[in-house]
């Protein structure tokens, strides 16, 4: 009996496999469309020069690095040797990148920068996966227009917060109302 109710709740696997090259290479977004990954943007951030993000605009940049990604918000340090390990980038809102003029200003774009990754830690510090991505969401809409959220893919969001697209997918498709059901 113990081994029906076992066959009975076992998990389905889902691949996250992919071909020879990454998702990377394009990302395909909500309304199905594929979209490059800001190649202008990032060959200006592995250039080496350091940028900051327009902190008078409500504008940032999520990096894409080799597992993971990274949000640099308005006012953030993006470019120089930190981004180095940088695979692709992708704008929200109307991007525009500035040169910190002075050495106080490079600084101070740096510890911005720090404070964005903090905020993505903390979120990612909870073990339960819809609900990291519920949280990563609602930030995000509480900065940027709902709908400029809805266009950006659910592998962004994934990465950001270590979770599968389809966790995210699932999530936006259903709301909030399903994430009982991840609670694992």
């Amino acid at each position: 009996m113990d081994s029906e109710k076992h066959r009975r709740y076992q998990t389905t696997m889902v691949s996250t496999y992919y071909p020879d090259t990454s998702f990377l290479d394009y990302l395909v977004m909500p309304d199905g469309t594929e979209r490059s990954y800001g190649s202008d943007i990032l060959t200006m951030l592995l250039s080496g020069k350091v940028f900051m993000v327009n902190s008078r605009r409500r504008n940032g940049l999520i990096l894409f690095k080799g597992y993971h990604a990274e949000f640099a918000g308005p006012g953030a340090a993006v470019g120089g040797d930190y981004d180095r390990d940088c695979r692709g980038v992708l704008p929200i809102g109307n991007l525009s990148l500035l040169t910190p003029e002075s050495h106080e200003e490079r600084q101070k774009a740096y510890l911005i920068r720090r404070q964005w990754i903090r905020l993505i830690k903390q979120i990612t510090e909870n073990p339960v996966p819809g609900q990291r991505v519920q949280k990563i969401l609602d930030q995000f809409e509480q900065y940027f227009p709902p709908e400029m959220v809805a266009q950006l893919p659910d592998e962004a969001f994934a990465l950001l917060v270590g979770v599968l697209p389809q966790t995210v997918g699932i999530l936006r498709r259903l709301g909030s109302d399903v994430q009982g059901r991840f609670d694992y």
